[in-house]
């Protein structure tokens, strides 16, 4: 962890050989010798400018790590330092190499296209069948994780205006997205230990699909999935009709099933920025999370696979993305947080104190005038309980974090809180100064009780706040982030139901929210 400074990364490197670079200069040359020899400026008079138009998509010929049947996926996301980062999952099987020779590490990715040149993308990491490790269900329950794909990945220029990848087009991000998607909680739950099996194949039971395809269809700038993109842990029975012939466990068959698959138009339409949700933590789906989703570089001691390097893999420095305009999301890995309030003297409360530290430091950032904080687990938030009342924010973190600013909890500067884990819909507004929060954690699993209306009195999401208002549903649906228009600085917060009916809408100014009363509203 240590200084926030110094932990800055120049993101997964894309190197291009010497036989690429090459290439890039036959290319040139080429391009150069057609049309006239003639060095003379006079000798014909340009032509008009022709309107610049996007250029269509490379598909490379005779490429095979480049066909399009082989890419499973593809996307872009953005990290620390808001690097953009093509990223793509492939089944391709290179031949194999000659006698006394081997095949360069990269000969299983594709060829990208950036601005009409083309260099092969980098090996993320290959496909394998992992052991099976320790994980959150008994032995019995659980079986080894099967990889058969590669992850493949390029660090895109700043200034890029157009990339492709076997012929699909990569979203690029924007310097000013108008549009956020907000979203978490979006796999289907197939879990023994609560007797929990969703209908994955119902539409209507588990809607993240139809929600992805809605959402899409709104044409976000970008989307923030705010964690647990993986659910099905665990076979069917087989007296469950719902859930018959589903894939389990932490494979690639599950996360294509949970993630991939119904996400590819939102993954075709923005970039993504991602955060670990607790169902990614090393006993679960942390696996896949770092193969496929974690943005910084993939290494074996962060991969999940070892349990002995879980105190390491299951905590992650914070980072920030900038939003344009003085806006800024502060990315925070909360997987691993309990329940129960933390020792000072806990491995978890100090790795979360090093964490909060470099979030300090990052909404300290001069020029921000609307930081919004994003983890998984709600810190000044509910939890409702069937027939009793609401549990209150996350206690291990609120522990950390009472220890650095008492009672205010979040260091100066945070505007905006945004979480999932609980399972519906929350915003909520503060008389006591601290950060708005909304949870949205409604996006496909099942659903949780709808939070009382209104409130029991006294009820609080932890010591020292007082709710002004709160706007509450529960039902499937996602967030839409629109930027206020200026001179106004902050976002309009809309929650859509999956269809995309309008169920509240949110003015943030500042740290508070003004919701009007299209859902749920709470004294």
């Amino acid at each position: 962890m240590g200084n926030p400074k110094a932990n800055r990364r120049a993101g997964p490197a894309t190197r291009v050989g010497i036989g690429a670079i090459l290439a890039v200069l036959a290319t040139a040359a080429v391009l150069h010798g057609c049309g006239s020899d003639s060095t003379d400026a006079a000798a014909a008079p340009a032509a008009p400018a022709a309107p610049a138009t996007p250029a269509a998509p490379v598909v490379p010929a005779g490429d095979a790590a480049s066909a399009s049947a082989n890419i499973q996926a593809a996307w872009v996301e953005i990290g620390d330092s808001n690097q953009a980062i093509a990223r793509v999952i492939t089944s391709y099987t290179a031949p194999a190499a000659a006698a006394g020779s081997a095949l360069p590490s990269n000969a299983l990715c594709p060829l990208l296209t950036v601005d009409g040149v083309q260099q092969r993308m980098a090996l993320r990491v290959g496909a394998g069948a992992m052991p099976l490790r320790t994980t959150a269900s008994a032995a019995a329950d659980s079986k080894p994780s099967d990889f058969p794909v590669s992850v493949c990945e390029a660090t895109l220029p700043a200034n890029a205006a157009a990339a492709s990848v076997a012929g699909q087009t990569l979203p690029l991000p924007k310097a000013q997205p108008q549009r956020v998607l907000v979203l978490a909680d979006t796999g289907c739950r197939l879990k023994k230990a609560d007797n929990a099996y969703q209908p994955c194949s119902d539409g209507t039971a588990w809607p993240f699909a139809a929600l992805a395809a809605t959402a899409a269809g709104m044409n976000p700038d970008l989307v923030l999935h705010i964690g647990d993109y993986h659910y099905r842990e665990n076979l069917c029975p087989p007296d469950i009709a719902g859930c018959q012939g589903t894939p389990w466990g932490y494979g690639w068959d599950t996360w294509q099933a949970d993630l991939f698959k119904p996400a590819a138009a939102l993954m075709a339409k923005a970039p993504w920025v991602v955060v670990r949700g607790n169902h990614e933590e090393c006993a679960r789906a942390g696996q896949g999370w770092f193969r496929f989703l974690d943005p910084r570089p993939y290494s074996d001691a962060r991969s999940c696979n070892d349990p002995a390097n879980d105190g390491n893999a299951n905590y992650s420095e914070p980072y920030a993305v900038a939003l344009g305009t003085g806006s800024q999301v502060i990315v925070f890995d909360s997987a691993k947080a309990g329940k129960t309030a933390l020792p000072t003297n806990d491995p978890q409360f100090i790795a979360y104190q090093k964490q909060f530290q470099t979030v300090g430091w990052l909404a300290a950032r001069p020029g921000m005038s609307t930081t919004l904080f994003t983890n998984h687990h709600p810190i000044l938030a509910f939890a409702p309980v069937a027939g009793n009342n609401p549990a209150p924010g996350n206690l291990a973190l609120q522990s950390v974090m009472s220890n650095a600013n008492a009672q205010a909890y979040y260091p100066v500067g945070v505007h905006v809180a945004l979480h999932g884990h609980v399972h519906d819909f929350q915003a909520i507004n503060f008389a006591s100064g601290h950060p708005a929060t909304i949870v949205s954690g409604n996006g496909g699993d099942n659903l949780d009780v709808a939070l009382p209306d209104p409130l029991p009195p006294g009820t609080i999401p932890a010591p020292g706040t007082v709710i002004d208002k709160i706007t509450h549903h529960s039902s499937f649906g996602f967030v839409m982030m629109e930027r206020n228009a200026s001179p106004a600085t902050g976002w309009t917060f809309k929650a859509y139901s999956v269809a995309g009916k309008l169920m509240a809408t949110c003015v943030q100014t500042s740290n508070t929210l003004a919701c009007d009363k299209t859902g749920f509203l709470a004294p």
